[in-house]
């Protein structure tokens, strides 16, 4: 079996080092390249070609499936995803393999096994699982579009599920793999991605500002520019968030400022 040419395409640079570092003894896998940028990635992929990618899910302005279906050619997929257990089992019918993070090094290598199996036999149908794919979350995407009027998140607590009114939500900042949702009342932990919670909450007035966080139009007081030209949004409970230079143009655009 040739050498299996591998390329991590993911956001986290400490979850890209983990890759690297796991398959830094693995001979038959030959790391050509790490990127952290979505659109570079999908850039270099086709440029590259390689056999194998270890691929993100979450990448700001950009999805992992945005960059499978921006291919050439379909390498062989390792998806790693926060995803819920409702997405991951279409994971489990369609995809080759996938990770969830955080993940163990056992669970990681027992893909490594299952990649050189692959790759030892050939086995046919593995664009059209890709192609099934796609289009199975293209439709749930559109499914999800069609219900612009969520106004209710469900988060559970002990025994009991809250109901959390999506008026009162102030903000929405990342940590780790859960979503603190802050409200006027209280501060909630759900463990969804806040990627995940923006598509849902995109055609109110919420806006992602940064890869980890979400704010609300109707409680932001105003905008401040530190010493440095950096751009931070005060909340109305005084707090001030960051807004990142790949999330700036964006949130200008849903403000009206040009």
């Amino acid at each position: 079996m040739a050498v299996i040419k591998t390329i991590i395409a993911d956001d986290e640079i400490l979850a890209t080092k983990r890759v690297e570092l796991l398959l830094k003894d693995n001979k038959k896998f030959d790391l050509i390249g790490c990127y952290n940028q979505g659109q570079e990635a999908m850039e270099k992929i086709n440029e590259l070609r390689p056999d194998l990618v270890f691929l993100d899910i979450n990448f700001p302005n950009i999805t992992g499936f945005d960059i499978v279906k921006g291919l050439e050619y379909n390498p062989i997929f390792i998806f790693v995803t926060a995803y819920d257990k409702h997405a991951i089992k279409a994971f489990d019918v369609f995809a080759f393999d996938f990770l969830v993070k955080p993940f163990k090094d056992e669970r990681f290598f027992k893909t490594l096994s299952k990649v050189e199996e692959y790759f030892s036999r050939k086995s046919p149908g593995y664009d059209e699982k890709v192609s099934k794919l796609l289009e199975y979350l293209e439709n749930k995407e559109s499914a999800r579009s069609a219900d612009q009027n969520l106004t209710k998140i469900p988060v559970k607590l002990g025994n009991k599920i809250n109901l959390i009114a999506t008026s009162e939500i102030k903000y929405i900042l990342a940590s780790g793999y859960y979503s603190e949702i802050y409200t006027l009342k209280k501060k909630y932990v759900l463990r969804e991605s806040i990627t995940n919670l923006i598509k849902q909450l995109e055609h109110q007035s919420f806006a992602r500002i940064h890869r980890s966080s979400i704010v609300n139009f109707d409680f932001i007081e105003e905008l401040v520019y530190s010493n440095y030209g950096e751009l931070d949004v005060k909340m109305v409970d005084h707090n001030l968030i960051r807004v990142s230079k790949g999330y700036k143009k964006t949130f200008f655009s849903k403000l009206g400022i040009n």
